[in-house]
C-alpha cells in the first residue's frame, strides 16, 4: 500500500470565556493558591506567574487579555511588538504548566471541588466542578481526558423512573385484589432490573479512543511490554582527584553529593592522566528517556497492561523477539537505530532526522555548547511487525528533549488525538512515522508540535 504524507501546523490559542458566580470564584481562588504552594509549582517563579495570570483574568472576565503577545509582554516582560513566531515562550510555559497541573491532579485527593485546567490551543482556563462543590451550583466534574484512574467519575445509568398507580383507599374490595397489585409491581421489577442487568452488560462499553487504537497490538498482548531505555558509559573525576583539589581548597567536595552535583573547576591547564578518570556504571540514562519511560509506563498501568523497563544491556534482540516494545532514545540506543533503520524518516547521526527521496526533507537540532538545546525533534515509529517479529514503538529524538517530546505525544490523548484528525481512516491497520518538533528554554521542552507524518 502506498505511502502518505501529512504536514502540520500548530494549533492557535482560542480563548473562551466561563463567567463564574462569586462564591465559585472563591471556591476556584482557593484551589488557585493551593497549586500554586504545592511541590510542582512552588519552586518554579515563572510557571507560578503564568498561571496565576490566566485565572486570574479569566475570573475577572478580561479574556482579551489572553493572548499570546500581551502575556509575553506582561508576564514575561518581552516588548509589546515581540515576534511571537521566533520567541514561543509563552507556548513552551503554557506547556509546562499543563504538565504539571497534571502531576499535581494525579498525587491530589480525588474530591477536590474544582479542577483548574488550560486547554491545548487556548491560554484561558478553565475549571471542571464536582457535584455541589459551590453556592453557586457548578455544573457536574467532568473532564474529558481524565490523566489518572483517581480522578474518573463513577458511571450510572438511570433508565426512566417507574410510576405504579396506588389505591385511593382500603375497601374491602381493594383488600380482595392486593393479589394481582403484588404480583404485577413484582414482574415490572424484576423486567426493570433485567433491562438494567443487560444495559449494564452490554452498554457500559466505551467506545475505543485513538489512544486505546494505538496501543491495541500491545494490549492484545498475552506479554507485558517492555520499556527499553539505553544508558550510555560516563566517566567522572577520579576520588583522588577530589581529593587533590580538596588540599588546596579545604572545605570543598566533602560529600558525593558535593561530587555529584558541582562541577570540579580546574584550570583548562591542569594535566591529567585517563587514570584520573573512573567509569560510573550507575549514571547515565538521559532525562528525556526517563521523563518518556515514566509517562508511557503510567499510561499502560492506567490501561491495565503490565510493562517492564529495561536499561542498558538488561535486555537483548531474544526480549524483544518475544514481547512488545517501546524503545527510547535515538543515537544513545541501538536498537533504535537498528529496528528503525531504512525508514521513511531515519535518523542519521551528525545530520538529525532525514526524509527519503531526492527531495527530502532534513530536520536538525538547535544546540549551543554552553548553552544547550533551544529548539530539537524526534521521530515516532510505530510497527505493527518490527524486524523483531513483534509490536514496536519507538520514540527517538536527535537530543533528549526531542525524546521526551516524542514520548509525551504517544501518552497525552490530546496530542495524538490532534495526529490523528488528519490520518487515513485505516491507520490503526498500517505503520506510521511522524515527526515532532519542540522549542526548549531554560532546559525544559515545551509541547511536541508534529510537522510530518507518514502512513504504509
Amino acid at each position: 500500500m502506498a505511502g502518505s504524507v501529512k504536514d502540520h501546523e500548530p494549533l492557535a490559542p482560542n480563548p473562551h470565556s466561563a463567567p463564574e458566580s462569586s462564591e465559585a470564584q472563591a471556591v476556584i481562588l482557593s484551589e488557585l493558591e493551593k497549586i500554586l504552594a504545592s511541590p510542582h509549582f512552588r519552586g518554579s517563579n515563572r510557571r507560578k506567574e503564568f498561571l496565576s495570570y490566566v485565572v486570574h483574568h479569566s475570573l475577572e472576565g478580561q479574556h482579551e487579555q489572553l493572548k499570546e503577545r500581551i502575556i509575553g509582554a506582561e508576564v514575561f516582560h518581552r516588548d509589546a511588538d515581540y515576534a511571537t513566531g521566533d520567541d514561543p515562550v509563552v507556548r513552551v510555559q503554557a506547556g509546562e504548566v499543563r504538565r504539571r497541573l497534571e502531576q499535581y491532579y494525579y498525587s491530589a485527593p480525588p474530591d477536590l471541588p474544582v479542577r483548574i485546567e488550560i486547554p491545548i490551543g487556548s491560554y484561558c482556563p478553565t475549571f471542571h466542578w464536582r457535584d455541589s462543590a459551590s453556592a453557586g451550583t457548578p455544573p457536574q466534574f467532568a473532564a474529558p481526558h481524565p490523566p489518572h484512574p483517581s480522578v474518573h467519575e463513577p458511571i450510572t445509568d438511570s433508565g426512566p423512573e417507574l410510576h405504579v398507580p396506588q389505591p385511593q383507599g382500603p375497601t374491602p374490595a381493594a383488600s380482595t385484589n392486593k393479589s394481582p397489585w403484588i404480583f404485577g409491581i413484582t414482574g415490572l421489577v424484576l423486567i426493570a432490573a433485567a433491562v438494567a442487568f443487560f444495559a449494564f452488560e452490554h452498554g457500559h462499553k466505551p467506545p475505543a479512543t485513538p489512544l486505546d487504537v494505538f496501543w491495541s497490538p500491545a494490549l492484545q498482548s498475552s506479554q507485558p511490554v517492555i520499556i527499553c531505555l539505553a544508558k550510555p558509559v560516563v566517566y567522572r573525576p577520579s576520588d583522588e582527584m577530589y581529593e587533590r583539589y580538596a588540599r588546596t581548597h579545604p572545605g570543598s567536595f566533602q560529600t558525593e553529593a558535593e561530587r555529584d552535583n558541582q562541577v570540579l573547576p580546574l584550570p583548562p591547564s591542569e594535566r591529567m592522566t585517563w587514570g584520573d578518570m573512573q567509569i560510573y556504571p550507575g549514571y547515565g540514562v538521559a532525562s528525556g528517556d526517563a521523563f518518556a519511560a515514566v509517562q508511557i509506563s503510567n499510561l499502560l498501568v492506567r490501561m491495565g497492561k503490565t510493562s517492564q523497563v529495561r536499561i542498558g544491556n538488561s535486555y537483548s534482540f531474544e526480549d524483544l523477539r518475544t514481547s512488545p516494545a517501546v524503545v527510547l532514545g535515538a543515537f544513545n540506543n541501538r536498537w533504535t537505530m537498528q529496528l528503525t533503520s531504512n525508514l521513511h524518516f531515519a535518523l542519521v547521526y551528525h545530520v538529525g532526522i532525514q526524509e527519503q527521496g531526492s527531495k527530502g526533507r532534513l530536520w536538525e537540532s538547535q544546540y549551543e555548547p554552553g548553552k544547550g538545546y533551544s529548539a530539537d525533534y524526534g521521530v515516532i515509529t510505530r510497527l505493527l511487525d518490527a524486524k523483531s517479529g513483534q509490536f514496536l514503538v519507538s520514540a527517538a529524538g536527535i537530543g533528549s528533549p526531542g525524546t521526551q517530546a516524542a514520548g509525551e505525544l504517544i501518552s497525552n490523548p490530546a496530542y495524538l488525538n490532534e495526529v490523528l484528525r488528519t490520518a487515513p481512516p485505516d491507520w490503526s491497520r498500517r505503520n506510521m512515522q511522524v515527526v515532532v518538533q519542540t522549542s526548549v528554554i531554560d532546559s525544559i521542552p515545551g509541547p511536541p508540535h508534529v510537522v510530518a507524518s507518514y502512513y504504509w
